[in-house]
């Protein structure tokens, strides 16, 4: 009865994880810039990744693999996210700037400056304070 459950459960992880590779790969495909394309593929791969080894994990039971397939995972789950984060912060600091449109909400709003006025740091304050 166990088995059977594991099974089902490690299969529905693994469809689990290779539908999202596949959504990613298709973000990689149809998204418009650098920095859309990027995220599909960075919260895409880790959460599949996961997903993936999950189903490995159970299938292993406790076993040497086990353990090999834990520290894939751990080591996945923290070097992924960081290699996105400093791809995406070394484009920002190259050529790729975020391109911003401007927000119309009247003549009211002049707080905010325009992505042509304001220096990256600025527009990254104001990123954050909205």
């Amino acid at each position: 009865m166990i088995d059977v459950l594991l099974s089902y459960t490690s299969g529905l992880l693994l469809f689990l994880g290779c539908f999202f590779m596949l959504t990613g790969a298709i973000g990689l495909l149809r998204f418009p810039d650098f920095y859309s394309r990027m995220h599909a593929a960075g919260v895409t791969d880790t959460l599949a990744t996961v997903l993936i080894l999950s189903g490995l994990m159970l299938m292993a039971g406790w076993s040497l693999a086990l353990f090999k397939l834990a520290l894939i995972m751990l080591f996945i789950f923290f070097t992924s996210p960081t290699a996105s984060h400093a791809l995406a912060r070394s484009a920002q600091l190259c050529a790729l700037r975020l391109t911003h449109a401007p927000v119309d909400n009247g003549p009211a709003d002049v707080s905010r400056p325009t992505a042509e006025t304001s220096t990256p740091a600025s527009r990254m304050e104001a990123a954050e304070g909205s």
